[in-house]
Formats: C-alpha cells, sequence, structure tokens
C-alpha cells in the first residue's frame, strides 16, 4: 500500500512559497494545491494568512497578470477574460481594475487583427457560411457582440 506524503505547516508554507513564487496564482489554485496535499483545513486557513501577509499571494495582482497575459498572447476578449476570472472567483473590484489596464486603442487594434487574419484564413466559399464562422470564432474568443458583428459585416457585406 503507498502511503500519502504528510507535510508540516512550515513545510507546506515553503512549498506553497515556491508555487506563488514561480506563477501568479489566485487563491482558488493555492487552496486546492493545499488540499491536494491533504493539509487539513486550519492549515489551509494559516498558510493562505502567511502567504498573503508576505506578499506571495495577491489577488489584484494576479487579475492584471492574467488579463494581460491572456489579453496579449491568447487575444481573448473583455467577456472571455472576465468569465475566466469569476470562475476562479477574482472579486469584481478586481477584475474590473485588471480591464481598465487595457488600453481601447490596443484592444481594438488586436480585435482588428485576430479577424482580418481569421478571415484570411477561413476557406470556406460560400459567404454566408464564412461569415458566420468569423462570427462564432470571435464570440469564443470573449469579444462584445456589437464589435464581432459590426466587423463581420464590413468584412463579408
Amino acid at each position: 500500500m503507498q502511503t500519502k506524503k504528510t507535510y508540516t505547516v512550515q513545510e507546506a508554507t515553503k512549498k506553497l512559497e515556491h508555487y506563488c513564487a514561480y506563477q501568479e496564482r489566485c487563491h482558488q489554485e493555492v487552496r486546492r494545491k493545499l488540499k491536494s496535499m491533504h493539509m487539513i483545513p486550519e492549515a489551509i486557513d494559516v498558510i493562505i494568512v502567511h502567504l498573503l501577509q508576505h506578499n506571495y499571494l495577491n489577488e489584484t495582482r494576479f487579475a492584471k497578470t492574467y488579463v494581460s497575459g491572456k489579453f496579449r498572447i491568447k487575444a481573448w476578449g473583455r467577456r472571455r477574460l472576465t468569465a475566466e476570472l469569476q470562475q476562479k472567483d477574482i472579486s469584481k473590484v478586481n477584475i474590473n481594475q485588471a480591464l481598465a489596464e487595457i488600453e481601447e486603442s490596443e484592444y481594438i487594434e488586436v480585435f482588428n487583427n485576430l479577424a482580418e487574419k481569421k478571415a484570411n484564413s477561413i476557406t470556406e466559399t460560400n459567404k454566408y457560411k464564412k461569415k458566420q464562422k468569423i462570427i462564432d470564432y470571435l464570440l469564443y474568443r470573449g469579444w462584445e457582440s456589437h464589435l464581432v458583428y459590426e466587423k463581420a459585416r464590413e468584412l463579408f457585406g
């Protein structure tokens, strides 16, 4: 029979300090990691408080980093970013603060580049199917519907 590795609070705290220092984490990820380490609820709370006090865990910083990365690398729109952060139990205040960091001009530029790149890659010959494919693609990426439909009309009439 395989025995589970057990950790003292100090060992778990050190492990989680490295876990949080390596990459920004949200509270939910840290809590899940501690549960996977078979820590008791009281120990989890003590460790999370320690991480917060020593600035290893910061929800505002996490939200800003997450939004910045997903927007610049994956070209996600505001709706998708908001939904993903809500799924991670990030507060509305932090979500709005993080989204405010995206400049409107950059947002529109990324949207236009993404739409045009996708439009050029669609091999469909039927104009209506082509239009529907780009609409589906952009909505899935979380771009606002008014932008998506406007761009689809502009590209495919």
